[in-house]
């Protein structure tokens, strides 16, 4: 055992990955562990993992190590790891995370990668646009836009605190997105911030990952998930799970341009209701799309 007070105490780069381990081996796979141990040396100690590697008898501060605990702690509580180190990378991009954002997750870059390959030869001019709807940390959103420098992108969230996040991230990556702080469910009102944000305004693209998750289902949640991310960009309070999908629908046949493109990610279990829900509000060239473990996870309509 060892203490901090204790002042022949000294612990290297070596003993330390062992005590992280140890510590969290209840609670988590041996490879995750590991995985969260270098992500946190590069975070804390500015260390990428062969620089560990190579100087695992370096000796670690007292200040360090009570950095490592407390860590420890919050992964002992289920914690996301990109929430205790404030980042993530998305699409080959960093972005700034807090309790104000979902984390970005793997489906999500495959829906800028069906998004991209759609588009990428199909823009000409600055007049297309793009808008991401419940951008959240604007991940899909600045991911476009730094990938489709030609685009002019829009990114819409009901969250104050998730469109700061998002501003922080636009200014890490250097790009430009207009942001607006509305709720879509919203949007048919005839004042407000509608009227003078959409006056005229057409869309080539409208891309969203809107909330899906019934509140009867949160018990079906992992504890990382449940107990720290955003319950607004998760649950929706209706029991019906197509709410956002039916009103982002309506809201993107009466304001994409013709030939328009509208792209969901969707829940893996409603891929036929949300092919039979864009049948229904007129989109042509419906594409249900399957991420890499074989689950429905996008959709693409057009409209005519």
């Amino acid at each position: 055992m060892w203490c901090l007070d204790d002042k022949r105490f000294r612990m290297t780069l070596k003993s330390l990955k062992s005590y992280f381990e140890n510590s969290l081996l209840e609670r988590y796979p041996e490879t995750e562990i590991t995985s969260f141990f270098f992500m946190l040396t590069e975070k804390l100690l500015g260390k990428r993992r062969i620089d560990v590697v190579l100087e695992y008898n370096e000796i670690v501060s007292e200040i360090e190590i009570v950095k490592f605990k407390d860590s420890i702690e919050r992964l002992k509580n289920h914690e996301p790891i990109q929430y205790i180190i404030g980042e993530t990378e998305f699409y080959g991009l960093p972005f700034k995370v807090n309790a104000s954002v979902l984390i970005p997750r793997p489906e999500t870059e495959e829906l800028v990668s069906f998004i991209h390959q759609n588009i990428k030869n199909k823009i000409s001019n600055s007049e297309f646009r793009i808008i991401d709807i419940g951008t959240g940390s604007g991940c899909i959103a600045i991911s476009l836009a730094k990938n489709l420098p030609n685009a002019k992108v829009f990114a819409l969230d009901v969250s104050k605190e998730a469109l700061n996040v998002a501003q922080l991230n636009v200014e890490l990556n250097s790009v430009e997105v207009e942001f607006i702080n509305a709720n879509i469910l919203n949007w048919k009102q005839d004042t407000g911030i509608w009227n003078l944000e959409f006056v005229d305004l057409k869309f080539d693209i409208i891309v969203s990952n809107p909330p899906y998750v019934k509140v009867s289902e949160k018990s079906l949640l992992r504890p990382n998930v449940l107990d720290f991310e955003p319950h607004l960009a998760l649950f929706i309070e209706a029991e019906d799970p197509l709410v956002f999908y039916r009103n982002i629908s309506q809201f993107a046949y009466k304001t994409l341009r013709t030939k328009g493109q509208l792209f969901f990610e969707i829940n893996e279990y409603l891929g036929n209701k949300m092919v039979k829900l864009l049948n229904d509000e007129g989109f042509v060239d419906i594409e249900l799309k399957q991420d890499i473990f074989g689950k429905d996870r996008m959709i693409k309509g057009v409209k005519l």
